[in-house]
């Protein structure tokens, strides 16, 4: 078999890569680890849905595979370490899902802003303006890009942080996006839109000592991993009013428990990962992945080299992969 796809895809795009490859598709084997495993022995290529984690296990099983593809943005679930030293080549589409997570994170802020009402001057409660405001990016990714391209034209001022990228370099001029300290970013924001990518060194970075200093009476919205927040931090700050309101695209699974910080606030709302899931982002994203595929199974097989030194441990530079001009 040649390509094991696991979650459902476009018909077209699946009619495509049946046309040129040996395909089976069985979303099935989702959460049967026993059978996936088992199928993975003859597998070549396989498409996988965030629940399935690619871990050394998974790839210990699958010796003769050679490309994971993904179709959302995200590689949470997939040790990308662990495919390198197995020769196994990671596809995901970067960009595919950019327009729509920053269309959903427009629409967020402007829901919060409106609906969630200040206390005015004269003593009305009263909703904000989007082109009033100062919104702060966390994490340059291409939903960035494209939100610093149409935020300005509601009239509102940009700013940004990336802990991966200096305020030196000249991409912050080049997508018009203002960078500042994080610290500094927090205090002007009226607005925070957080898409950094997640790396294990980035757990718990939105914790006290970031959301201590947010301005008063910010609203805050996520499509990033929720582990990037410190959960009991995040709930102080919602529930002091500090954060006025929440809106998180996705929580690992319990977060909201009885017993848990965040368990019945009621300024903080979940979305299951609707910010990258449309019509239109799913067909590129498909479109994209699968012509990588395709050309990575046709193409002969490297050889094996004679032998292989390791390269030192650590995550790659999470913003290369982000780097576009």
């Amino acid at each position: 078999m040649s390509l094991l796809i696991l979650e459902p895809l476009e018909a077209e795009v699946m009619q495509w890569l049946s046309e040129r490859n040996s395909v089976r598709f069985a979303p099935e084997l989702v959460g049967e680890t026993a059978q996936l495993l088992q199928a993975l022995h003859q597998t070549r290529a396989l498409i996988v849905p965030p629940s399935v984690a690619v871990d050394a296990a998974l790839l210990r099983a699958a010796p003769r595979l050679r490309v994971v593809g993904r179709m959302s943005a995200g590689g949470e679930n997939i040790d990308l370490e662990a495919c390198r030293a197995a020769r196994v080549e990671v596809i995901r589409s970067l960009t595919a899902t950019a327009s729509a997570e920053a269309e959903f994170a427009i629409g967020a802020l402007l829901a919060l802003l409106r609906r969630v009402p200040i206390l005015a001057s004269d003593g009305m409660m009263v909703g904000r303006e989007l082109g009033c405001a100062t919104i702060g990016l966390i994490g340059m990714t291409p939903a960035s890009r494209i939100l610093g391209q149409l935020l300005p034209a509601f009239g509102t001022r940009v700013i940004g942080y990336d802990p991966s990228l200096h305020q030196s370099d000249p991409l912050w001029a080049q997508w018009g996006i203002a960078p500042l300290p994080l610290r500094d970013l927090m205090e002007q924001s009226d607005g925070v839109c957080v898409q950094l990518g997640y790396f294990p060194r980035y757990r718990g970075l939105m914790g006290e000592r970031v959301l201590g200093f947010a301005k008063p009476d910010q609203v805050l919205v996520s499509i990033a991993h929720s582990a990037i927040f410190d959960d009991q931090a995040l709930a102080d700050s919602l529930t002091s009013g500090r954060i006025l309101a929440a809106w998180f695209d996705s929580m690992e699974p319990g977060l909201q428990e009885p017993g848990c910080p965040l368990h019945g606030v009621p300024s903080f709302q979940v979305t299951p990962r609707l910010a990258s899931t449309t019509r239109e982002s799913r067909a590129r994203a498909a479109w994209g992945v699968a012509r990588r595929v395709d050309e990575l199974l046709a193409a002969p097989p490297e050889p094996a080299p004679e032998f292989r030194i390791s390269a030192p441990g650590g995550l790659a530079d999470p913003l290369a992969e982000r780097r576009w001009r």
